[in-house]
């Protein structure tokens, strides 16, 4: 049996969502994100209930030129395997069965809020992306922050630094998403994406009021289980220490568009995956406004129409709207 708790829908939040004709109205999502990111993602089952293992190659065969009579020695390849773990994310939506039949449309009512529960869904996973640490919390999946944090580290030629100080930092990501570069994963077995299961009317124990009484409550659960795997660290390339406050006065700014260049020349090859960079509405602003101040010379960010839309890009490649990215990173 089923809890209902101080979180569940109450009869003022219900008549919060009536338009003053008793229907549910069309809500304003003010809380609700751009986070591109998730449509671009490509997504692998992983090979483990948990995750995916990934073999990568870390050494090569010694070779040698030989003289006739001559042998050489043999010699061989070297290989590591990584585990990427995947995350759980769930949430469960109940509501009063009569608090929702209240308007005489249930089924929009439970509707306008389980949208809530996926546009939360959806912003947690794209934060985790980006920050999660499983080291610091173990129920989350590791982000591409950690991995790419350090300019002296293994992967360091691929973090470039934009020279921010201070705490009001940001990043700009070029990611290229394959199979064998970079993708999201989801458990061996399991199935892809968000899913939700509406468990229908169950009775359930209130805690609100008078504890351990029970009613009938219409229950939904929302799941998501996911993660991402660095198959391959070369095809990603975080520009970190971007000081926001500079960017934005236009005072000892990031010269983005030169960033963004050197970023492209990290990639070891382009055409191995779909790529795109991705930033927050602030930079991309900034980028638009240093495009503007550098058009004379041809700063190289222009317009493509793709599908009716105007899809803004910087040589042939799409730059997405993220918002989970922060303005509050410490410099790399």
């Amino acid at each position: 049996m089923a809890t209902l708790g101080a979180n569940a829908l109450t009869l003022a939040d219900w008549a919060k969502r009536l338009d003053p004709d008793g229907k549910v109205p069309s809500i304003v999502e003010l809380l609700s994100q751009n986070n591109e990111i998730i449509q671009d993602m490509v997504f692998v089952e992983g090979n483990l209930p948990t995750g995916h293992r990934t073999t990568v190659r870390t050494g090569l065969p010694t070779v040698a030129w030989r003289l006739l009579n001559q042998g050489v020695q043999p010699s061989k390849s070297t290989t590591a395997q990584v585990d990427e773990q995947c995350g759980k994310l769930e949430a469960w939506s109940e509501v009063d069965v009569e608090l929702a039949k209240l308007n005489g449309n249930a089924p929009a009512f439970r509707l306008s809020e389980a949208q809530a529960f996926i546009e939360a869904m959806n912003q947690e996973f794209a934060s985790t992306l980006f920050y999660g640490n499983a080291g610091l919390a173990p129920e989350e999946f590791t982000g591409l922050s950690i991995r790419y944090s350090d300019p002296a580290a293994t992967n360091g030629q691929n973090v470039l630094d934009a020279a921010g100080a201070g705490s009001d930092n940001t990043s700009i990501w070029l990611i290229c998403w394959g199979n064998q570069t970079v993708h999201g994963i989801f458990p061996k077995g399991s199935k892809a994406g968000l899913s939700h299961a509406d468990h229908g009317e169950v009775t359930v124990e209130t805690t609100a009021g008078m504890a351990g009484t029970r009613l009938r409550a219409f229950q939904d659960q929302f799941k998501w289980d996911c993660g991402v795997a660095v198959k391959d660290w070369r095809y990603a390339v975080r520009i970190g220490s971007i000081d926001v406050s500079n960017l934005v006065a236009k005072s000892s700014a990031a010269d983005l568009i030169e960033l963004m260049i050197k970023a492209m020349h990290r990639i070891p090859a382009l055409g191995m995956g779909k790529c795109a960079f991705y930033m927050n509405r602030t930079v991309k602003q900034m980028l638009d406004i240093q495009r503007r101040d550098d058009v004379i010379t041809g700063g190289g960010l222009v317009y493509n129409e793709v599908d009716g839309k105007l899809i803004p890009s910087f040589r042939g490649i799409p730059i997405r709207t993220c918002d989970a990215i922060l303005e509050t990173e410490a410099a790399v």
